[in-house]
């Protein structure tokens, strides 16, 4: 009886605060729950170049209290931190998937991993597996994102921006799927 409470008490844990630092080297940690915008500048050199596994550049510029996907047609933007090896990370992945299916013409999704040196290979496998429908980003430049967004310490960890590049919210951990739509329709209007 008391292993069973405990195990389902670690769960319950996981599962609310998400995941930390799988290695200490994986994530680069400097303030928890903020979100530092100030730090960006508005000059080309300081844009932040990200790849998606397909091969393709998604470009981010950064404004004074701003981030903007360059080319994103006027849509809002969700951007999720995650890694492969993350249970609640991995929980979410049909939420996103709904989501992304349900506001393809208002929402653009992009998963931004932080794992080291994973290859696109291996990721393809898992996007496939999944069944993810929104761009997934690897690369070191997505540990560049994270450390101007004042540093990823949980994950999954979210930021829904609106059309002009402002932050609408931020999510620590596993959250409903109804409560991340709830936003998305606030920030659609």
């Amino acid at each position: 009886m008391k292993f069973s409470s405990i195990a389902i008490l670690l769960l319950v844990g996981v599962a609310i605060l998400g995941c930390g630092n799988k290695e200490k080297n994986d994530i680069t940690i400097q303030k928890k729950d903020t979100i530092k915008t100030e730090v960006f500048k508005q000059t080309d050199k300081n844009n932040i170049r990200l790849h998606t596994v397909k091969g393709d550049e998604i470009v981010f510029i950064k404004g004074k209290d701003t981030l903007k996907l360059k080319n994103s047609n006027n849509k809002i933007i969700l951007l999720n931190f995650f890694a492969t090896w993350c249970p609640p990370c991995k929980a979410e992945i049909p939420h996103l998937v709904n989501l992304q299916k349900k506001y393809k013409n208002k929402l653009k999704i992009i998963s931004v991993l932080l794992e080291d040196d994973k290859p696109d290979s291996e990721i393809k496998s898992f996007i496939n597996y999944n069944h993810i429908n929104y761009i997934v980003t690897n690369g070191t430049n997505n540990f560049k994102l994270s450390n101007l967004l004042g540093g990823i310490q949980n994950i999954p960890f979210m930021i829904l921006y609106d059309k002009n590049g402002k932050v609408i919210t931020h999510y620590i951990g596993i959250i409903p799927e109804e409560m991340i739509d709830s936003d998305i329709k606030k920030a659609i209007k």
